[in-house]
């Protein structure tokens, strides 16, 4: 068993300004936990207490194990564990202060830990320079101090424990930013008081040394959900109100109508009017199911009025409902219809058995030659199959064309339809016209000429990046996305995906695709071979180069294995308009991506930007710039917040260099006054209130104000450490007073949950990308 099994333990985000009520609890409940582990002899030895303290790196369990281990004996006690942990607890900051010292202070139990791993180049040669006169090669000055390779000896732990990784000689930048800055006397050692003297210089890092030891030294367990707001509160009204009217018509709606079927036929007894009443229901439904699914219509929808009045961002979640109601409905009116058949058969003067009213044409029951029970059955069985079929376990564990090939059962499934009820082709004729035409549309558009994929880069974490040749009349909004078909990979699989080049960018337009399903996977693994078909790395790069050259810089430069020039055939259909459509209407924008979720907004950004320069005007006598807000009437945006989490420091090369052009574009700006502000937040780094990273934190602070760029990422913009304090994040957004706010998100579900709820509580507009 380990410390961090149990769930009563704190929970991290309740860390911020503990109770000494709750560092009490917090006590006990590790005593609990060491009795667990130490069993009988009442001790655990320096393996139990790794495994207990799960960390990724083993230094930061030796050195608290060592300061545990007051008695050196190589085992900690009960009462050793108690001593400590009440000092770290119920301790003011300088006693805070003084363990961490001594952790950073690694000589004192001999030098191995300081001299593991230092590089024996430039970092001395630096320090040489830098303070004369200390000798690099010296030995340790022993407890009490901490000497340039100490130092470095914890900094590099700090990385590895953030899953950071940086070059030697920049892990040499760290170590002498900090240390310079902090060795005020330059004596060449960071003594206890110089360490808090530059500790005081970081505010934030003071204020989290109050923070108990159950912050410090257990990992952050999963984080507890945001209590939402109660429904129909005026928050939850001002979000969901377009979708709760919706519902409400639609609701009112199925009752009214079955109500109307079934009081037509109240002579005939309650089983039948229950089966009349869902049939009713089920014309509509089954045939306006379609219209939810008419892209082309829904795009068009959107430029206009009406997506102000129509929730369209939710239509495939209203599919969703429309596709179980259909189900429900079609069990009640079969078991209403069974009923009636079972005491029809128990009748004297019915000729026929159950069975034969069940699955026969014999009774007549129908308007096509007496169908309608055997149509009835297949109708059942082939709605089971396809709800089954459409689940996400289905869709999501590799099976996606059993989901897909089962779905275009909705053709038999209309025809079955048709045959079995006398007016349901009455109401499928306009739906169905409709979703005819587009069909055939799309079809016509998307296979009339093939494209070629240009050009392809492997990025970190199994990404895919396109570049396709851009069809002739081919206009998209930023935000956008379109269905992909590529035959080599899978001839009938078509994909949705949001296109990550701007509408401003000419000839070719990009898709960034992450493998996460059995197509993705397999594209991948297709470009990842060293000559996939079509590929290769030198075949067309004189004329594609000089194109490559006028485009705007992509995500990261690739090595000559990770990025080739291509020409497979693919087909595409689209585009498709999304809930971002709204981005440009918004006054304040904050545009939220998670992980691969930036896709739709590298798209947006890059339009922003260029709408953005086209308002500015520059006085060639003065330099002064002002901006004309009448000169885009498409956009009203006075602000744009873009924040992206990533879990981990290569994703962000995916887009770094798009980034780094969007900074470029405002450098002339002042800080206060850009129009578009990067947050960039790295969830596996551990945050300033982990007192194994606030060494780390405060050299990568040091370093970024001194190169003015961030060494993780390279941009100005500095990557916080770890996931992002939303109530702060929404009450900066809510005190710059630029108008009124919409956050438009893209990424999981459950971090979706969590930013609906802060944006109810602030009064925001929040949106979701969705397919």
């Amino acid at each position: 068993m380990r410390l961090t099994e149990e769930p009563a333990g704190p929970d991290p985000e309740g860390c911020r300004g503990t109770s000494a009520e709750e560092d009490a609890k917090w006590l006990q409940w590790v005593t609990q936990q060491f009795k667990n582990i130490a069993g009988k002899d009442r001790e655990i030895n320096r393996q139990e207490f790794k495994r207990a303290l799960n960390v990724k790196e083993s230094f930061f369990a030796e050195r608290f194990f060592t300061l545990f281990d007051s008695d050196g004996n190589g085992t900690i006690t009960l009462e050793e564990l108690q001593e400590a942990l009440t000092l770290l607890t119920r301790g003011n900051p300088m006693d805070k202060l003084k363990f961490l010292f001594q952790v950073y202070d690694v000589d004192g139990e001999g030098s191995s830990w300081a001299r593991a791993g230092a590089s024996a180049g430039l970092l001395q040669g630096c320090l040489s320079s830098a303070l004369p006169h200390v000798s690099p090669c010296s030995p340790g000055t022993g407890s009490g101090s901490i000497d340039p390779d100490e130092l470095r000896t914890v900094l590099r732990s700090c990385l590895r424990e953030s899953a950071i990784s940086l070059p030697e000689e920049k892990l040499d930048q760290l170590t002498l930013a900090l240390f310079q800055s902090a060795d005020k006397d330059g004596s060449g050692a960071i003594t206890f008081d110089e360490l808090r003297d530059e500790l005081q210089q970081f505010p934030g890092v003071m204020e989290n040394l109050t923070i108990s030891a159950a912050c410090w030294l257990t990992p952050p367990a999963n984080r507890r959900p945001l209590h939402r707001p109660r429904p129909l509160t005026a928050a939850y009204w001002h979000n969901h109100r377009n979708q709760l009217l919706c519902l409400a018509t639609y609701t009112g709606l199925q009752v009214l109508l079955f109500v109307l079927a079934a009081n037509a036929h109240r002579a005939l007894g309650a089983s039948i009017m229950v089966a009349k009443g869902c049939g009713q229901c089920l014309n509509f439904n089954c045939s306006f199911i379609a219209v939810l699914m008419l892209r082309r219509c829904l795009t068009w929808l959107r430029a206009t009025w009406l997506t102000q009045v129509l929730p369209l961002d939710y239509v495939i979640q209203f599919h969703q409902l429309m596709g179980y109601m259909v189900v429900g409905l079609s069990l009640v009116h079969t078991v209403a219809h069974v009923v009636n058949f079972a005491l029809l058969a128990q009748s004297e003067a019915s000729p026929f058995q159950f069975w034969e009213l069940l699955l026969t044409t014999r009774p007549g029951i129908g308007w096509v030659h007496g169908s309608a029970s055997p149509t009835g059955v297949a109708l059942l069985l082939l709605l089971l199959l396809m709800v089954i079929c459409s689940s996400p376990c289905v869709r999501r564990s590799g099976h996606f064309q059993v989901f897909y090939w089962t779905h275009l059962s909705y053709l038999p499934l209309w025809i079955l339809l048709i045959l079995h009820g006398p007016n349901f082709w009455k109401w499928l004729l306009v739906p169905g016209i409709l979703f005819l035409l587009e069909k055939a549309m799309g079809l016509i558009k998307s296979r009339m000429a093939p494209l070629s994929i240009v050009e392809v880069n492997l990025l970190p974490s199994k990404v895919t990046h396109l570049i396709i040749q851009r069809p002739p009349l081919f206009h998209y909004r930023p935000g956008d996305y379109l269905y992909l078909n590529i035959p080599t990979i899978a001839r009938y699989e078509w994909h949705p995906f949001t296109i990550s080049s701007a509408p401003e960018q000419k000839d070719t337009m990009e898709l960034h695709i992450r493998s996460q399903g059995q197509w993705t996977n397999r594209l991948y693994e297709s470009f990842k071979v060293s000559d996939p078909v079509g590929c290769d790395s030198k075949r067309l790069s004189r004329s594609l180069r000089m194109r490559r050259s006028q485009r705007r810089p992509q995500a990261s430069e690739m090595s000559s294995e990770n990025h080739r020039f291509c020409n497979i055939k693919c087909y595409i259909d689209g585009p498709y308009g999304t809930s971002t459509r709204r981005i440009f209407a918004s006054e304040h924008a904050v545009l939220i991506g998670a992980g691969i979720g930036i896709t739709p907004f590298a798209s947006i950004l890059q339009s922003i930007m260029h709408r953005h320069q086209k308002r500015k005007h520059v006085c060639p006598s003065c330099q002064h710039s002002w901006m004309e807000g009448l000169q885009d009437q498409d956009m009203k945006l006075h602000k744009v917040d873009f924040i992206w989490i990533n879990r981990d420091q290569r994703s962000f090369e995916w887009f770094v260099s798009l980034l780094t052009k969007l900074e470029m574009d405002q450098a002339q700006e002042a800080q206060d006054d850009h129009f578009l502000e990067l947050h960039m937040y790295m969830t596996s780094a551990l945050g300033k209130n982990d007192m194994k990273a606030i060494g780390l934190q405060m050299a990568l602070d040091l370093l970024a104000k001194k190169e003015k760029k961030d060494s993780i990422t390279g941009l100005q913009t500095r990557t916080q450490p770890g996931r992002p304090d939303w109530s702060k994040v929404f009450q900066k957004v809510a005190a710059a007073k630029k108008g009124k706010v919409q956050v438009f998100f893209c990424g999981s579900p459950a971090l979706a949950k969590v930013l609906k709820g802060h944006c109810e509580q602030f009064g925001f507009r929040f949106f979701q990308e969705n397919f």
